[in-house]
């Protein structure tokens, strides 16, 4: 058990206000604050009493002068991205992140760089490589863990294989110690007299230093203390590299840098399993290649359900991989290095990806491992804990097939991955953790005498941490942990720096989140949560904290999480708001339930933009949990003015627009600023925003009349749908024109009727028969964003009679508006989940590039051919609910097709539906929009094409860029040919 380390009557409010008086930098005690840091990456929870920001290396002194005089337990934290929960602790949880992050020199001459302790990995790498220069190790999470943390935890990554662990790669440290000695250790002759008593621990301990560690590559579990041995150059900084922040607190590093391979090449190997595969690594490491990964084809797997089967490049058969990495001076050198490793791999199954799309995508797939690996194949959450077992290469392949062996007998499933080359295996499992620990206990015992019997590490990058500090026993001699405890009394002797882990630990099922977390059913009116058991609480704990919504989307090309790439405040990633809302679940923090003004604070600049849902690897969707925390808060009660305001726009759009000559006026009358802004503010929006334009004749109202005329639409009934040519191959032989519906939203019916016009032109030229309902089919999107889950499942049954008979007879379904065609393909199924006409319709549901990318042809033996749009160069901002619903690829595919030059934007435009409009937020959403959509609109060239298909997003680029955007349907029209379409 771990100490108690605090003085009698070092009292929380002594502590804060001692560190607010010395600390210049952000000092939080609030609850939400230390609920966002109740938990990194890993299983544990434990509230921290205070979180500190420092705003430089002054401020760190003075808050670790402050844990020495309180006696306060202090823990040092970096992206939290540690699996083990190495970064939570009981007293002040330093943040390094925030301010003390900067590259601070790079050196190409000598190779190495100096950083701070909270730079993030990927702001190194971008910073050495106009020198030709990296970091060797890199860990998937790279675009978020910092250095600090993978020094605390001594992380590999792939390429270790090639470049060593970080250990390998520390010139000195800059540190303070747990009685306040701040020196730099480094390497060398009296490199030990930093710390008296520490050579004398050494001498007395070199028999068991030199039998019982450093025993193969990736034995990190423990203290690394044979890199102090003089054969080994007695270096103090490489062994504390991996010591977790128990010893030291890191200030600043020198890092060693190496050159970035010129021509890499990624070999895929298929075998029949991950042990025959993991056989075939010795042979494999003859080639000297810069990475060898193994990776589990259930996983790949599940990237094919969740992100389409264009996520996945074409494999070579197996039911495991091996992704190896060769080098060479060339291409053709690294492609012959490919062919020799592959002819020794031992298998026919080979696929070659030289740089480019395909092997970036199947990288992309290993760094999402650890949120993939997060739900088993049959849905089961899967639990870190024996996260990163390691054993020596040579051994892996029995080491596995022991390992899946103990699965099997303690009737749970994970999916492995690793890196291979190294002996290192990661892997989640569906351990039943939702009523206690004890299923975790038995099995990390029983696997910890598995791996100590392959002469293995219990960690082989992640650190022991909570997860498995109290199991160092079953992996080393008592000699070697009294060692470890000399060690920390020297450093650290009144246990304040991160206590409870490697020495005097706590036990490993003790602090654990999710059997502290009490269910929150799904209730009357609200989402179903249909993959989550019908539990929001299980829903909430996807979120096992790997912190991809702590990433640039810049640099990775997703789109979450906007508002955190704002402010980059840890409250606004999709990681923060899901720790308040497992709070709000545990109920002994967050007190109020629903209500909570924790919960609502965190959820407040959330844009409900569905990213996360598809960009998290752990499935997360922070709009449904945003939009369902609303409706239970506000069901039978009066809400904030905006919801109706907004909430209710369509209601709205469709009474102004309803009215002939109404929508004129209002238009008129809106045009006057200081009328404007007063209906603005009544409604709960941001005075400098402008009012919505009302359409004179809605789509809809010219379709009854003019489009039915001309016959360029029909209007039809549900019932109508019988009988419909619903095959357009059918259609072509009998020379007919394929029906489909033109399904017009509230947003293109009443406020951009001429993307519905377009849209007719365009489906006409492709030879459909546009079908408009006779009927308005709202799909409650505005309802769903503000929380009136009632009024929009009202709305979705309303659709379900209008769409339905269309859907179950086969006609596809076009809808022009992202936002409202993802309610279609997503929301509706979790809404109206008992109602099988909700399946149909999701099914049937197209985006205009999906039908025309695969279009009904114009006429018997003819195909549809895309206009030509060679003369285009485009800015594209696809919509952030296109990005993570339906996926852009079609709308790629079609441009690319088209011969349109273009650039589509990684990011969201910042306006997101209500949530740019609200009083509040227009700061926000002003830095939101300046990630991509603002810069790309201010250097592109004159006569380049704005192209967003998303309503919200050319609102955006008009009122802060003055730049009028199209959508795709607009931009085909603009471009079609002169013929007659067949029919």
């Amino acid at each position: 058990m771990a100490v108690t380390t605090e003085k009698p009557g070092a009292d929380v409010r002594d502590v804060v206000h001692a560190l607010r008086g010395v600390v210049r930098g952000s000092v939080d005690d609030t609850t939400r604050r230390r609920a966002e840091y109740s938990t990194d990456a890993s299983n544990y929870r434990v509230v921290p009493r205070v979180v500190v920001f420092p705003r430089d290396t002054d401020d760190v002194l003075a808050a670790l002068h402050v844990a020495r005089e309180t006696g306060t337990p202090l823990t040092s934290r970096g992206g939290g991205t540690s699996v083990a929960g190495n970064a939570v602790g009981p007293g002040i949880v330093l943040d390094f992140s925030r301010h003390v992050n900067r590259v601070l020199d790079i050196d190409p001459e000598a190779r190495t760089a100096r950083v701070e302790p909270g730079v993030v990995m990927s702001h190194l790498q971008a910073a050495a490589a106009p020198h030709g220069l990296r970091f060797g190790p890199d860990p998937s999470t790279q675009a978020r863990a910092t250095l600090g943390g993978m020094i605390g935890n001594n992380a590999c990554g792939p390429r270790a294989v090639a470049f060593g662990r970080t250990a390998d790669n520390v010139v000195d440290l800059d540190v303070v110690d747990g009685t306040g000695r701040r020196f730099t250790a480094r390497a060398g002759a009296g490199a030990l007299a930093a710390v008296p008593g520490l050579d004398a621990v050494v001498r007395g301990g070199l028999e068991v230093i030199r039998t019982e560690l450093g025993r193969f590559t990736r034995q990190v579990s423990g203290y690394s203390l044979e890199h102090l041995l003089p054969e080994n150059g007695t270096d103090l900084a490489k062994a504390l590299v991996g010591t977790e922040g128990t010893l030291v607190t890191l200030l600043g590093a020198t890092v060693r840098l190496v050159p970035v391979p010129s021509a890499p090449v990624l070999v895929v190997l298929g075998y029949p399993d991950m042990p025959s595969a993991a056989d075939a690594v010795p042979a494999l490491l003859a080639h000297r290649p810069l990475a060898v990964e193994g990776m589990d084809a259930r996983l790949v797997d599940v990237v094919r359900r969740v992100k389409g089967a264009a996520a996945v490049p074409d494999l070579p058969p197996g039911a495991g991989w091996m992704m190896v990495e060769v080098g060479g001076a060339t291409l053709d050198e690294a492609l012959a290095s490919a062919r020799a490793l592959a002819a020794d791999a031992g298998t026919d199954a080979v696929a070659v990806f030289p740089p480019g799309p395909q092997a970036a995508a199947m990288w992309r797939i290993r760094e999402d491992g650890a949120g993939l690996g997060g739900r088993t194949p049959a849905g089961e959450q899967a639990w870190p804990g024996f996260e990163d077992s390691a054993v020596p290469p040579e051994r892996l392949g029995a080491y596995l097939r022991e390992l899946e062996a103990l699965m099997a007998e303690h009737r749970v499933d994970g999916l492995a991955y690793g890196h291979f080359g190294d002996g290192c295996v990661h892997l989640r499992i569906d351990l039943p953790m939702a009523e206690s620990g004890r299923p975790l206990r038995a099995f990390m015992t029983d696997a910890a005498h598995l791996v100590a019997a392959h002469g293995g590490s219990l960690s082989g990058e992640h650190g022991d941490g909570r997860a498995r500090s109290e199991l160092l026993p079953v992996m080393y001699s008592q000699r070697a942990i009294d060692l470890f405890g000399a060690v920390k009394d020297l450093f650290d002797p009144r246990d304040l720096l991160n206590p409870g882990v490697l020495v005097r630990p706590n036990p490993l099922d003790a602090d654990l989140r999710r059997p502290a977390a009490r269910p929150l059913l799904a209730g009357s009116g609200g989402f179903a949560f249909a993959h989550d058991g019908g539990d929001m609480t299980t829903a909430v704990h996807r979120c096992v904290g790997v912190g991809k919504c702590r990433a640039d989307t810049r640099a990775t090309g997703g789109f979450m999480c906007p508002s955190y790439l704002a402010t980059k405040d840890e409250k606004d990633s999709t990681r923060g708001r899901a720790r308040v809302l497992q709070e709000m679940a545990n109920g002994t923090l967050v007190t109020k339930g629903w209500s909570s003004p924790e919960v609502h604070d965190v959820l407040d600049l959330c844009l409900s933009c569905k990213a996360c849902s598809s960009d998290c690897p752990a499935g997360v969707d922070m709009a449904q949990y945003k939009a369902e925390v609303l409706h239970r808060t506000y069901r039978g009660r009066v809400r904030p003015v905006n919801h109706y305001a907004l909430g209710w726009l369509p209601r709205w759009s469709r009474l102004i627009t309803g009215l002939p000559g109404l929508a004129s006026l209002a238009n008129a009358v809106l045009r006057v600023r200081p009328l404007a802004r007063a209906v603005l503010a009544a409604g709960g929006m941001d005075t400098r925003r402008k009012m919505v334009r009302f359409a004179p004749v809605p789509f809809r109202a010219w379709s009854r009349t003019a489009g039915a005329r001309s016959g360029e639409v029909r209007v039809v009934g549900g019932a109508a749908a019988d009988g419909l040519p619903t095959v357009p191959e059918g259609a072509a032989a009998g020379g007919r024109r394929p029906p489909v519906v033109l399904w017009t939203d509230s947003f293109s019916d009443t406020l951009s009727p001429s993307v519905p016009h377009a849209a007719v032109r365009v489906l006409r030229d492709a030879g459909y028969d546009v079908l408009v309902p006779d009927h308005d089919a709202c799909c409650g999107l505005t309802w769903i964003s503000t929380g009136q889950l009632d009024g929009a499942r009202k709305r979705l049954s309303h659709l379900l009679e209008v769409l339905g008979p269309f859907a179950v007879n086969g006609v596809p379904i076009v809808g022009l508006e992202p936002s409202c065609t993802a309610v279609l393909r997503s929301d509706l199924l979790d809404l109206l989940p008992d109602d099988p006409r909700a399946v149909a319709v999701a099914r049937e549901t197209r985006t205009l590039a999906e039908l025309l990318t695969a279009p009904a042809p114009v006429g018997p033996g003819e195909r549809w051919s895309v206009p030509d749009l060679s003369d285009v160069t485009a800015v594209v901002q696809p919509h952030c609910h296109h990005h993570s619903v339906m996926t852009y690829t079609a709308d790629r595919r079609l441009l690319t097709e088209a011969g349109a030059q273009f650039s589509a934007l990684a990011g969201c435009c910042g306006l997101a539906g209500n949530f740019g409009m609200e009083k509040g937020h227009y700061d926000v959403s002003v830095a939101v929009a300046e990630a991509s959509l603002l810069p790309a609109l201010r250097d592109a060239a004159p006569g380049d094409v704005l192209l967003a298909d998303g309503y919200s997003c050319r609102t955006q680029a008009d009122q802060l860029a003055g730049v009028q955007g199209v959508h795709l349907a607009e931009l085909l029209a603009a471009h079609l040919p002169e013929r007659t379409p067949a029919g």
